[in-house]
């Protein structure tokens, strides 16, 4: 079956059900339908003082256009952990409508191991990037009207973006304005897609509705003729705002197939934003479970980076242990194997790809200081020669290995993996970040380019050098930094997947994100708003006379 007919054929429970299950009560949760619901934020006030649990990070190589399975593994972790008797709860990320429509479908896990209600999560859910679009684009409007209507702040160059969750490379850059009515000045602006808006970082990275409010105020919009910074609070925008994202703070929570319960907050992509679900719901998490199991979007050089040098360093988080996730065929494709003859024995090809695997470990161990295993996603292709060959070469550095059929066999094929991280998470580390927030700017970003993409060093566009200076100037330096990349590559460049030349990251622009709280450094060709595919996703979906939708895998 696929994964859409194995969801529909999967009975759930009554979300109260699942509520009570983790000591949530009716006047606790808002029901959206029978099998979602919002959960109040004051649940974390109630819990404050309960002992954390453990929290579980997954993350992965390098990706490819295979895919290697993060989130199914994250599902599967946490229903293996209910299997052998833990209490276990998801924390992820919501899907985006981009991908879903684009090149990547569906974000909700697969085959026996999903989230559901699968449609719903993929698609509009609970309304949270719907409502994040909204108050993006009220700001957007606030700061025409403003100066629509004589510009008393003046406003000389506006750098705030609108956004759509849609990818659409058309709107890249738009001109604005040209509807020749007087008062109206054409523009240049510009989109972003949704789950790269500051606003989504913002909500993701607040700690409450004053926090919230707080960050959206700080939103720098753009600057005046002197150069000194316009706020979202000098256009008295912040309120309003907030007002929009009155429901979206709130956490949501479904369950999966296997009846775990997930909360799914905030999507923000790793590529181009942090990567990271929200603080609230993770914080929320870890006070109703004794294990958390959270992910970080793409490889363990762009979320995981993120989640540790960004969301963990301004909330005091730490993961108690770290889930690398790959498959066979991904190794082999990153060490130069063509995707049709990945499932081919070739230990040779696999022997180059590893050199992507033991790059991810090593920063996760080494130059982070964590706890850190390794999953295989197996498949029944896979060459019992190669798992063998992979699992001495782990042994060789003193790395677990686990072997997960959670695709396959649903929770019942990660008991290996829960039993190995339940000892994983008890063993003690030593957590360090990457970079100094005293460090100056280009510092920080020499240092994650040097000891985590292994690059020989960093050239900047003269634009990039001009804004960082300019930053520094106006007291912005100490921000920690969001690198926006290639997913494909540790380089910023996507064809170059096995990195064994000598290269540099290279920088054409910064921009600051000061209700967020960092500054994003955009490398290589990487782009804020996606396009869509030569064959989309969007070709393949429909819906039938009775309302069931098709295509979403």
């Amino acid at each position: 079956m696929k994964d859409i007919e194995i969801a529909r054929n999967t009975e759930l429970k009554k979300i109260y059900d699942i509520a009570k299950e983790i000591g949530l009560y009716e006047d606790d949760i808002e029901l959206y339908g029978k099998y979602k619901c919002k959960i109040s934020n004051s649940v974390y006030d109630k819990n404050k003082n309960k002992k954390n649990g453990k929290l579980i990070l997954v993350t992965a190589i390098s990706p490819t256009p295979l895919g290697e399975g993060k989130t199914t593994m994250s599902i599967a972790l946490a229903d293996g952990l209910r299997k052998i008797g833990k209490k276990s709860i998801l924390a992820l990320r919501e899907p985006s409508l981009g991908p879903v429509f684009g090149i990547k479908g569906g974000a909700t896990g697969g085959g026996w191991v999903q989230v559901a209600p699968m449609e719903d999560i993929n698609l509009h859910f609970t309304g949270d990037i719907h409502a994040i679009t909204a108050a993006n684009n009220l700001l957007s409007a606030m700061i025409d009207n403003h100066m629509y209507f004589g510009n008393k702040l003046g406003i000389d160059r506006v750098v705030w973006k609108r956004c759509m969750d849609l990818n659409d490379r058309q709107l890249r850059v738009v001109d604005t304005g040209l509807s020749e009515e007087a008062k109206i000045v054409p523009r240049r602006d510009k989109f972003d897609i949704t789950v790269a808006s500051e606003v989504m970082a913002i909500l993701c990275l607040a700690s409450d509705m004053e926090d919230l409010k707080r960050r959206l105020g700080n939103i720098i919009i753009g600057y005046n003729k002197d150069g000194k910074e316009i706020f979202a609070r000098d256009l008295k925008a912040e309120g309003s705002m907030a007002v929009l994202l009155k429901d979206a703070i709130k956490p949501n929570l479904v369950q999966t197939l296997e009846h775990t319960p997930a909360i799914i907050h905030g999507g923000p992509f790793a590529n181009i934003a942090h990567g990271c679900n929200s603080v609230i719901a993770t914080k929320m998490a870890l006070k109703l479970g004794d294990y958390v199991i959270t992910e970080a979007g793409f490889g363990a050089d762009l979320g995981c980076e993120k989640f540790l040098d960004i969301k963990c360093r301004m909330n005091g988080l730490c993961p108690d242990a770290v889930v690398l996730v790959a498959t066979i065929k991904a190794l082999k494709y990153h060490g130069g194997v063509d995707k049709d003859k990945v499932f081919e024995e070739n230990k040779t090809a696999m022997e180059r790809g590893m050199n992507n695997l033991f790059k991810h470990i090593d920063n996760i161990k080494n130059k982070f200081g964590l706890n850190v295993m390794v999953a295989i996603n197996k498949y029944s292709q896979d060459s019992d020669k190669e798992i063998e060959y992979l699992r001495n070469k782990l042994d060789e550095k003193g790395i677990e290995l686990s072997l997960v059929t959670g695709w396959a066999d649903g929770g019942n094929g990660a008991i290996d993996i829960a039993h190995k991280i339940v000892s994983l998470v008890e063993e003690k580390e030593k957590f360090k970040f990457i970079y100094d927030l005293s460090d100056d700017i280009k510092t920080k970003i020499e240092k994650v380019a040097k000891k985590i993409y292994y690059a020989k060093g960093v050239e900047y566009s003269s634009e990039a050098i001009e804004e960082i200076n300019r930053l520094e100037s106006l007291g912005y330096g100490e921000y920690p930094i969001c690198i926006a990349k290639t997913q494909y590559s540790l380089s910023d460049d996507p064809k170059n997947l096995e990195c064994n030349n000598d290269y540099m990251i290279k920088v054409r622009g910064v921009e600051i994100k000061n209700g967020a709280g960092f500054i994003v450094v955009l490398a290589g060709n990487i782009m804020t708003m996606p396009g869509l595919p030569r064959v989309p996703a969007a070709e393949g979906i429909d819906i039938d006379k009775d309302g069931n939708i098709i295509g979403i895998f």
